[in-house]
C-alpha cells in the first residue's frame, strides 16, 4: 500500500479521492440532480402552472408565518432557559439540560400527538381529571398558531445549544473586571453578556427557523386535519395525487423550500454584519450570578415550564395509548394494554416497521462509521480551507430540510441505475442511501473533534517507526477515538430510527419506518395505537439518550448536547 502523498504527509494516496468520491455521491449528486431538474422545467415552462396556483402561495405564506412564530417561541424559550442555566447558580442544570434536549430528539409527529392527546375536548387526560372542554369545542392546535407553538417547542433546544456555546465562550476576566468596578448584575447582563451573546441568538434562531420550513411531522399531523398546507405537505399531497407534471412540480417546491431555508441564513448573517464580536482572555464563563433569595422561584419556573412542555403531554400520551378509543374518559376500570399488545403482537405491519427502523438505522450508523473514521482523519490532518469543504459538503444534506432530500433522491434514482439497470425506487435501498447522506455530518462531526484532539506526534512517532497507515489506524487512532465513534453511532441510531421527513416521500408497501406507522396510524383514525407506538419510541429515545450520558465522561466536548 502506498503511504505517501508527497511533502510528507503520511496520508495514503487513494485516501482523498475516496473521501471525495464519497461526498460527491451523498451529497453533490443527489442536490445537483435536484437543482438540475428544478432549472430545466422552469426554462422549459414547466413551473408556470405551479406558479400561478393560489396553493403555492398560501403554503408559502403559511410556511413563512408558522416558521417566523415558532422561531420567536423558541428563542423566548431556548433563550430564558440557556440564560438561566449558564449563568444562575441554578441546582440540577445537568437534569434540566437533559430534559430539554427531549423534545428535539423526539419526533415531531410524536410531539404532534402527544399535544393532541393534552388538548381539546376529547383529551384522555383532561377527561380523568373533569378539565376536558365541552364536547364539539374547536381543537386548539388545529390552527397557524398551534402549529407556531409546537414548532417553538420542537426547536427550542436549538436557540438553547447555540446561546450556550456562545456564552460558555464568553471571557471570565471581562466579566470580572466589570464587577469589581461596581456595575450591577443587571447592568453586566445587559451591558456586556446580552450584546456579546448575539450571535448565539442570531445563529439559534437562524436554525431554528430553517428546522421549522422543513418540519413534515408536526405541519402533516396538525395541518392537514385543518386544511393549512405548508412547502413540505404540498409536496407530500402532490407526490400523492401523482400527476404528469409531478416531479417537475416537486423539484420547483423543493426549491423554493431551499431558498426560503437560504433566506433564513443570509438573516443571520446580516444581523451579525459589521459587528466585531472576537474577545481576549480566559473564556468557560459560568454561573456567574447568585439568585440568592430568587433562585427557589427561578428553579421553581424551569421545573413548571418542564412539566408544561415535556411532562404534561408525555402524561396525556401514555393516557390515551392506555384508554380502549380516542376520547373515553380513563379510569382503573376502562385502562387497558390492548393497544400495546396490538402494536407488538398483532400487526404485522408495525412489526415489519420496526424491523426495517433498526434494519435502517444500524445499516446507516455502522456504515456512516467506517466512512467518517476515515474522512474525520482527512479533516483533521488537512490545512483549514480542505477541511472547509469537506465539512460543507457533509453538511449541505443535514442542513436542508429533509423533504428536499428526499425529492433529491427520488429524481435521482427514479430511472434504472445506469450501466446495470437495476432501480432501487421502491426499495429500502433508496432509503438507506438517503439515510446515509442526511445524516453523514452527524456521524462526521464527533469523530472529527475527536482526532484533532489527538496529538500528531503520536502517529508520526508510529510512522517512523515503520508502521503503515493501517496499522496505525488499527493500533492508535482507531482505540483513541473510540468513545467519539461509539457516541456517532449511538447518536445517528437515534435520530434514524425515528425519522419521518426524508421517509415520508420515500416509503412503500414493505419498506415503512416507525415514524411513517405512527403517522399512518393516526392518519386512519387509531389514535390510541399511535399513541402506544408514540410511547414506545419515546422509551427507546430515554434509553439512548441515557446511554449517551453514560458515556459522556469519555467524549469530547460538544458530542452530548446537553453538557458543557
Amino acid at each position: 500500500m502506498p503511504t505517501s502523498t508527497g511533502h510528507g504527509s503520511s496520508q495514503p494516496r487513494w485516501l482523498f479521492p475516496f473521501v471525495l468520491i464519497v461526498l460527491f455521491c451523498l451529497s453533490v449528486l443527489p442536490l445537483g440532480r435536484l437543482a438540475a431538474t428544478g432549472i430545466l422545467s422552469l426554462l422549459r415552462g414547466g413551473g408556470d402552472g405551479l406558479i400561478s396556483d393560489p396553493a403555492l402561495w398560501k403554503a408559502t405564506w403559511n410556511t413563512l408565518a408558522s416558521s417566523f412564530l415558532g422561531m420567536l417561541v423558541s428563542v423566548l424559550l431556548g433563550g430564558l432557559i440557556g440564560l438561566l442555566l449558564t449563568l444562575f447558580d441554578i441546582r440540577g442544570r445537568t437534569l434540566l439540560g437533559f430534559l430539554f434536549m427531549l423534545p428535539m430528539m423526539i419526533p415531531p409527529q410524536v410531539t404532534a400527538l402527544s399535544w393532541l392527546g393534552l388538548t381539546g375536548p376529547s383529551s384522555t387526560l383532561l377527561k380523568a381529571i373533569g378539565m376536558a372542554p365541552p364536547l364539539g369545542s374547536p381543537q386548539p392546535l388545529y390552527s397557524l398558531s398551534g402549529l407556531a407553538l409546537l414548532l417553538g417547542v420542537q426547536s427550542a433546544p436549538l436557540v438553547y445549544l447555540a446561546l450556550r456555546a456562545g456564552l460558555l465562550a464568553l471571557p471570565r476576566d471581562g466579566i470580572e473586571a466589570a464587577r469589581l468596578s461596581g456595575a450591577s448584575p443587571f447592568q453586566v447582563l445587559r451591558d456586556i453578556i446580552l450584546p456579546l451573546a448575539l450571535p448565539g441568538f442570531a445563529a439559534g434562531a437562524a436554525m431554528a427557523f430553517v428546522s421549522n420550513v422543513g418540519n413534515f411531522g408536526i405541519a402533516a399531523i396538525l395541518g392537514i386535519p385543518a386544511g393549512i398546507y405548508t412547502l413540505p405537505t404540498l409536496i407530500y399531497a402532490k407526490f400523492a395525487s401523482f400527476g404528469t407534471n409531478t416531479f417537475a412540480d416537486i423539484s420547483t417546491l423543493s426549491g423554493v423550500i431551499a431558498l426560503l431555508s437560504l433566506a433564513g441564513l443570509l438573516v443571520e448573517e446580516r444581523v451579525l454584519k459589521g459587528r466585531d464580536y472576537r474577545i481576549i482572555g480566559l473564556s468557560g464563563l459560568s454561573q456567574v450570578f447568585q439568585l440568592n433569595g430568587y433562585r427557589l422561584v427561578a428553579e421553581l419556573l424551569l421545573w413548571l415550564l418542564m412539566i408544561i412542555i415535556l411532562i404534561l403531554p408525555f402524561s396525556a400520551l401514555v393516557a390515551s395509548s392506555l384508554a380502549p378509543a380516542y376520547g373515553v374518559p380513563l379510569t382503573l376500570k376502562t385502562a387497558t394494554l390492548h393497544a400495546y399488545e396490538e402494536v407488538v403482537l398483532r400487526q404485522t405491519a408495525i412489526r415489519s416497521a420496526f424491523r426495517n427502523s433498526l434494519f435502517l438505522s444500524l445499516s446507516t450508523a455502522l456504515g456512516l462509521l467506517l466512512v467518517t473514521v476515515l474522512m474525520g482523519y482527512v479533516v483533521a490532518r488537512s490545512n483549514r480551507r480542505v477541511a472547509a469543504v469537506i465539512g460543507t459538503l457533509a453538511d449541505v444534506p443535514y442542513a436542508l430540510p429533509g423533504i428536499v432530500l428526499a425529492v433529491a433522491c427520488i429524481l435521482l434514482f427514479a430511472a434504472p441505475l445506469p450501466m446495470i439497470g437495476v432501480s432501487i425506487y421502491g426499495t429500502i435501498w433508496i432509503l438507506l442511501f438517503a439515510y446515509l447522506s442526511s445524516f453523514l455530518a452527524v456521524s462526521l462531526r464527533p469523530i472529527a473533534s475527536a482526532f484533532r484532539q489527538l496529538d500528531p506526534s503520536l502517529e508520526e512517532a508510529a510512522r517512523l517507526a515503520g508502521a503503515g497507515f493501517g496499522r496505525r489506524m488499527r493500533d492508535i487512532l482507531v482505540p483513541l477515538v473510540a468513545p467519539a465513534a461509539g457516541a456517532s453511532v449511538v447518536l445517528v441510531f437515534l435520530i434514524a430510527c425515528n425519522e419521518l421527513t426524508v421517509s415520508a416521500l420515500l416509503w412503500s408497501a414493505g419498506t415503512q419506518t416507525l415514524g411513517v406507522a405512527i403517522y399512518n396510524l393516526d392518519d386512519s383514525g387509531s389514535f390510541n395505537l399511535a399513541s402506544a407506538l408514540s410511547v414506545l419510541v419515546v422509551v427507546l429515545v430515554l434509553a439512548m439518550m441515557g446511554l449517551l450520558e453514560l458515556l459522556s465522561g469519555r467524549l469530547p466536548k460538544g458530542v452530548v448536547p446537553w453538557r458543557s
